[in-house]
């Protein structure tokens, strides 16, 4: 618990970094099995139009996920620079007023989508074939989405709190009962896409009890909340997570953006087929997220304490090992690209064809995203908003808006699947030429 900061200046930078990541590697690919559940069961178990309205219905999700990596971001990156100067009431301060106005501000999303289900439906592109199956996952997400949403960001904290294995046990946890669930509700009870929804909510609820074991430990810095508020760390807290917020948001874009590509050059088996390359993109994605975690509260704490030289380290660490990710997980896809189709149910000849297709050619963004990743988590790490939003600015909006529209255009419809991979090579190479010199000096 909180004996385990001293580690983070005593252990050599490398040993640091692989004591963060591997617990958060784990529990970041856990995490993601939640997502990939959802669709294995609700493909095999409901059908090919399920499968298309529970991926229409993803921009929501990443919409509540993003309040969480904003807030939990944030506030965990001011909680650990706030251990590395070694004020533990102002620590403390920040993780409750997090918590709190996380609630809050998804009480109010939740609220207000609710009663304009059918309305944000189809505004993400649901037609007749997929407008049920989409409200029916809507529902859930908007009354419960906020128990998944405090589940992440707590075990944001708990990582930052020095406790990351934990964290990736609850994250465990919760795979664990959405796996058993989602079977349970579509396939003995019947209950559907609306099912799969519960089930990722209730595995939340698991997890978060698994957590409360640090809350209950008496060295843990997070055990009682303090009131010493101010709106100076409110404001700090989301200055400093937006740009977590904006990269998940960006997803949304992501999602909605190849969604109303598809279905306008493809129809609905473009959109099915999509769905299946966006539940392996949600596993394999996340797994960078691991890096991104091993690094915020190492360079958070480095910044605190005035270790340039560690901070240096803990970069060229994070590059090599998403190199090496980037290159395995591409590498994945080439070669078992068949075998993960196959994991759906799929009955369409057609839409099964244009999965593998897309795996095959989507699969290539790999090789750019992590190192993106690293250099956007320096600068949110360090309090350098500006150039951590333009990296999310360009990555997750710019370059995909326009490549989406601009290469089914120029080269067919196939070209589609390649607008995220150049949209992530584009922005690397800025990062390469233009800032990797003066971070690593």
């Amino acid at each position: 618990m909180a004996e385990s900061h001293p580690a983070l200046m005593n252990k050599p930078v490398r040993n640091v970094f692989f004591q963060y990541f591997f617990p958060s590697l784990a529990g970041m690919m856990l995490m993601s099995v939640n997502i990939l559940t959802d669709g294995i069961f609700v493909g095999n178990g409901v059908g090919e139009e399920a499968l298309a309205g529970v991926n229409l219905s993803m921009p929501v999700f990443s919409l509540i996920f993003s309040m969480a990596l904003w807030i939990g971001i944030g506030g965990g990156t001011l909680f650990s620079v706030h251990m590395g100067r070694k004020e533990k009431k102002e620590a403390r301060s920040v993780f409750s007023l997090s918590v709190v106005s996380l609630l809050l501000i998804l009480g109010l999303i939740g609220s207000v989508g609710y009663f304009f289900i059918e309305e944000t439906a189809r505004l993400l592109g649901a037609n007749e074939d997929t407008l049920f199956h989409t409200m029916e996952y809507l529902k859930v997400l908007m009354l419960f989405g906020w128990v998944v949403a405090v589940h992440e960001a707590l075990s944001i904290f708990v990582r930052n709190d020095g406790s990351p294995i934990l964290s990736m046990v609850s994250l465990g946890v919760t795979a664990i009962a959405n796996i058993i669930l989602n079977y349970y509700m579509i396939f003995i009870l019947g209950l559907g896409v609306f099912g799969a929804a519960l089930a990722t909510v209730l595995g939340s609820v698991a997890g978060l009890f698994v957590l409360l074991i640090h809350f209950l430990n008496k060295n843990s810095n997070l055990s009682r909340f303090v009131f010493g508020w101010s709106f100076a760390s409110f404001k700090k807290i989301f200055n400093i997570g937006f740009p977590s917020f904006t990269a998940e948001a960006g997803m949304l874009v992501f999602v909605a953006g190849y969604n109303l590509s598809l279905v306008q050059l493809l129809g609905t088996e473009g959109v099915a087929a999509f769905s299946v390359v966006n539940y392996l993109h949600g596993f394999m994605f996340l797994s960078f997220f691991g890096i991104e975690t091993a690094l915020q509260p190492m360079i958070s704490y480095y910044h605190g304490a005035g270790e340039k030289e560690r901070i240096r380290q803990s970069v060229k660490i994070g590059e090599k090992t998403s190199v090496f990710l980037g290159v395995l997980l591409l590498g994945i896809g080439a070669v078992a690209a068949p075998a993960l189709v196959s994991l759906f149910g799929l009955e369409s000849d057609d839409v099964r064809e244009l999965a593998i297709e897309g795996i095959r050619l989507f699969f290539f963004a790999y090789l750019f995203i992590g190192f993106n990743f690293v250099y956007m988590t320096y600068y949110q790490s360090i309090g350098n908003i500006r150039s951590a939003m333009i990296i999310i600015l360009l990555r997750s909006f710019v370059f995909i808006v326009i490549l989406l529209w601009a290469l089914p255009a120029l080269f067919g419809a196939s070209a589609v699947w390649l607008s995220l991979p150049l949209a992530e090579m584009l922005v690397a190479a800025l990062l390469f030429f233009l800032a990797r010199k003066n971070v690593v000096r």
